[in-house]
């Protein structure tokens, strides 16, 4: 009973990593066609300040390696991303996405380190990266709540790909357990978010999907990742490059 929070830690590195490599196909296309298209680059430079905030905080915190690990997976992969996006986007997104991650992950995530190593100690360095973290992951879940308005409104399931939702539903679920029994609540909150939402839609999808199914299936966790807004669009159906 002691290791039950080692395996369904394993288990949620898993699935971690399967949604880290889920937008791979997608820069496959981009590298075979030399172009980054109409694609954001916002959803990779955040996952970014994300993944590294919950390696940081992993590496601080005893005994959280398996935090640590999966991010740190997802830093060297965000990484790789993000450097395929400057190589084949046009020069001006180009730039902006250059100016956005420098500020984002570079300046944002060193002031974090510089402050709370060299004015912070103890469980109060640990309570404010863990709060970081876990206020970016619920900011980023803005996202499923704007796909979730769009299928009820819209009454289609179109645009609310099927395997990122049970994506979502899975890894909240399993991080959620995980935070149970290691009492950790800045990993349960988010990841409980994760959990409901992924559930709700689910539900929703159930529920729509018999009348308007998604429109592409097979690829619907990497569009799904790609084209997701980190905040309600002003507009359902228009995506910009960042």
């Amino acid at each position: 009973m002691n290791n039950l929070y080692f395996y369904v830690g394993v288990v949620g590195n898993i699935i971690s990593v399967l949604m880290f490599l889920s937008p791979a196909k997608t820069f496959l296309r981009i590298y075979k066609k030399g172009s980054t298209e109409e694609f954001e680059s916002l959803p990779y430079i955040c996952t970014l300040l994300n993944s590294s905030l919950w390696t940081y905080y992993g590496i601080t915190k005893p005994d959280s390696y398996l935090v640590a690990t999966v991010n740190g997976f997802g830093v060297v992969v965000e990484i790789v991303y993000i450097s395929m996006f400057l190589i084949y986007a046009p020069p001006r997104t180009r730039a902006k996405t250059a100016k956005i991650a420098g500020i984002v992950d570079v300046v944002v995530f060193a002031m974090t380190v510089f402050v709370t190593q060299f004015a912070m100690e103890g469980e109060v360095r640990i309570n404010v990266i863990g709060f970081m973290g876990a206020a970016l992951n619920i900011v980023m879940y803005a996202s499923p709540l704007s796909a979730m308005k769009l299928v009820w409104t819209t009454k289609s399931v179109e645009y609310m790909p099927f395997l990122l939702s049970l994506f979502l539903f899975l890894n909240g679920g399993v991080w959620t357990l995980y935070a149970f029994l290691v009492q950790d609540w800045f990993l349960g909150v988010p990841n409980g978010t994760g959990f409901v939402l992924g559930f709700a839609q689910l539900a929703l999808y159930s529920i729509y999907s018999k009348s308007s199914p998604s429109k592409v299936i097979s690829d619907d966790l990497d569009s799904g990742w790609q084209h997701r807004h980190l905040l309600p669009p002003s507009t359902s159906d228009d995506t910009q490059q960042v």
